[in-house]
């Protein structure tokens, strides 16, 4: 199978095709810049560069959620976009999954941490067996302090990944009284790459579902949809 893989669920943006067990290209740019204005470039120079007729893709993976609410909806729109045009199906991978799944193979527990903002990070704890994506626990918005406790109770060695790292790094170094590590630079982002590698481990067990389907997952309300709230509870 071949699978186009897209994700801008925060500041990175990376476009990616995995074919089975081969990558076949990688755009990544983590940098300040409107994924509106990178995410369709990015994946032309690749089909120009691969000269990839992107009928012959059989899915699109696409970060889902959670994240940067802007960036999930380009995301989200895109694959959309891309899913009606071509008439191809898409795959839903949860955002924390496939930050997880940069470190595939790892003995070690994974915890990836978005920054969230508010003091939170969404989050979510996992190991591998093998090649094979286990789910210790599912990918949620708590407090650092929360997640930090989680992870203690389990006592087992974890690496981190994620932008959440260098928020809350004095706070993990702080209360951690397990063994941790922090994965390095090529590996601590989001990369449509494991996204994409991810969607083909999801394809193949029948996690697919149409572009019209496709919905992202922001896990928690947006700012403005919690302010209306309150002004609702306050009235």
């Amino acid at each position: 199978m071949k699978i186009l893989g897209i994700d801008s669920s925060g500041l990175v943006a990376s476009v990616a095709v995995v074919e089975d067990d081969l990558m076949l290209a990688e755009y990544t740019v983590n940098y300040k810049k409107t994924h509106s204005q990178t995410l369709l470039p990015m994946l032309d120079e690749i089909v120009r560069m691969t000269e990839l007729d992107l009928k012959t893709i059989d899915a699109i993976a696409v970060a889902a959620g959670p994240g940067s609410f802007t960036g999930l909806r380009i995301g989200s729109a895109t694959a959309k976009g891309l899913g009606l045009a071509l008439e191809k199906p898409l795959i839903s991978v949860p955002t924390v999954e496939g930050l997880a799944y940069n470190l595939c193979g790892t003995d070690k527990i994974v915890c990836p941490l978005m920054d969230a903002r508010r003091n939170q990070v969404y989050t979510g704890i996992y190991e591998f067996d093998r090649n094979q994506l286990i789910t210790v626990e599912d990918q949620m918005a708590v407090s650092i302090e929360n997640i930090i406790k989680r992870l203690n109770f389990l006592g087992r060695e974890v690496i981190f990944l994620g932008d959440g790292v260098p928020v809350f790094k004095n706070v993990l170094e702080e209360k951690l009284i397990i063994p941790y590590s922090f994965a390095p630079a090529h590996m601590n982002k989001q990369r449509a790459s494991a996204v994409a590698a991810l969607g083909l481990c999801y394809a193949k067990k029948g996690k697919l579902e149409s572009a019209a389907e496709h919905q992202p997952d922001y896990l928690r309300l947006s700012q403005a949809e919690r302010e209306r709230a309150e002004k609702r509870n306050g009235a």
